[in-house]
């Protein structure tokens, strides 16, 4: 048969034979499951269940014989998890998928426990419940994410003992199935709308106690792996002390019961209240102790002498600065005293060995003119012949003369 086309289409019958002859052709296969509905109606011969992935929101439809079912050792409930032998079956005329099993075997407590077991050594051999990577809760959240059953006896543990520490802690609730096929999907989806909440600081998980069987979503691997990709710090807070899920080693911090939580999740205001009223007290105490060391200090630097009379030593120092001044004064005189005796001394030596003294005592300087007209002390009868013009300097005038005789001795 052609590939169809818009002017030569297919027949819905024709789609829907090739559909069911391609799924004939698969075999037999094993699937897991929980098992959510159950009908099996007398006189029918054929019984139908419903089969829901518990990590994901994925259901199939199985059909099987009424005998089938109503021979399985323990009998069938809703959430039981099992494991069926099915072939896949198209039904031409609805053109629904199912599968169409002929084995159901239940799966044991013991088998599920040893299933948590190797996840839990899965986990802690890739650093999930390394301490290293938890992070600390905020002291005071803004805002408390809450993930829990709806009205729940976990919800009003967490809310009445958070609500009773910090009257003002604001929550926000996302009401979930805690047990069941629809827990894991319904968890996933309130953990990643809280995750996404700007204004939450912190998320708590929270379920009472239970059964083995109830708490086994909270070790659910899918489950595990979101908390540790949480950008938000996540406290666990399921069932009682001795039930430790896998979500207790993944989360950021464990809390024993859901009460334990409401009290781990916000500070208690009165202790805080009288946290603060202590640090106030001892900051006081420690400022007056301040305040006490440094007045005696002051009080010991005014009782000093240079602080208790700072006029006396000023004065005295005064006293000294007069006292070196006139010193300075009296020894500048003296000095100046000495200098001018001595340059009088000197002046009166000048004055004696200078000229003037010497013609004062009635000694005369004779001179002449040379020919070029430079005037020449005369200092020998020889330099002054006879008519030779000189000028004879006297202590109280000069006088000119001319040399009238020649020269006479020493005795003449």
């Amino acid at each position: 048969m052609s590939a169809p086309t818009a002017e030569e289409p297919w027949p819905v019958r024709t789609v829907a034979r090739k559909i069911a002859d391609w799924v004939h052709k698969l075999g037999t296969v094993w699937v897991e499951g929980q098992v959510t509905q159950i009908s099996a109606r007398p006189g029918t011969g054929t019984a139908f269940l419903t089969l829901r992935d518990p990590a994901a929101d994925v259901s199939m439809t199985v059909t099987c014989s009424t005998q089938l079912l109503r021979e399985h050792e323990p009998p069938l409930s809703d959430g039981a998890r099992v494991v069926v032998h099915a072939k896949p079956t198209f039904y031409l005329n609805r053109g629904t998928l199912s599968l169409r099993a002929d084995e159901i075997r239940s799966v044991g407590i013991g088998e599920l426990l040893a299933r948590v077991e190797r996840l839990r050594r899965l986990l802690a051999a890739e650093g999930m419940f390394d301490p290293r990577r938890k992070r600390r809760p905020p002291f005071l959240p803004a805002k408390v994410g809450l993930i829990t059953g709806r009205a729940s006896a976990a919800e009003r543990d967490v809310l009445a003992n958070a609500t009773a520490r910090w009257p003002a802690v604001r929550f926000r609730v996302q009401n979930v199935a805690v047990q069941g096929s629809l827990a894991v999907p319904q968890i996933l989806d309130a953990l990643r709308v809280l995750d996404r909440d700007p204004e939450v600081e912190v998320i708590v998980i929270a379920r009472g106690g239970g059964s083995v069987e109830d708490l086994l979503p909270f070790s659910d691997e899918a489950l595990c792996r979101a908390v540790a990709d949480c950008r938000t710090p996540v406290l666990s807070a399921i069932g009682h002390e001795p039930d430790t899920p896998l979500l207790d080693h993944v989360a950021d911090l464990r809390c024993s019961t859901p009460t334990d939580a409401g009290k781990r999740v916000v500070p208690d205001v009165a202790e805080e209240v009288a946290r603060v009223r202590q640090l106030r007290d001892r900051a006081r105490r420690a400022l007056h102790g301040w305040v006490d060391r440094e007045v005696r200090l002051l009080t010991q630097l005014r009782s000093r002498p240079v602080l208790a009379d700072p006029i006396t030593p000023l004065l005295r120092r005064a006293e000294q600065v007069d006292s070196l001044v006139e010193r300075g004064r009296r020894a500048l005189l003296a000095r100046l005293a000495e200098e001018r005796a001595a340059l009088n001394a000197t002046k009166a030596r000048l004055t004696t060995l200078g000229p003037a003294a010497t013609l004062a005592r009635g000694y005369a300087v004779v001179q002449h003119t040379d020919a070029d007209g430079t005037p020449r002390v005369l200092r020998s009868t020889e330099d002054a012949g006879e008519g030779t013009e000189v000028r004879i300097r006297l202590a109280d005038g000069a006088l000119h003369a001319v040399v009238t005789g020649g020269p006479e001795g020493e005795g003449s």
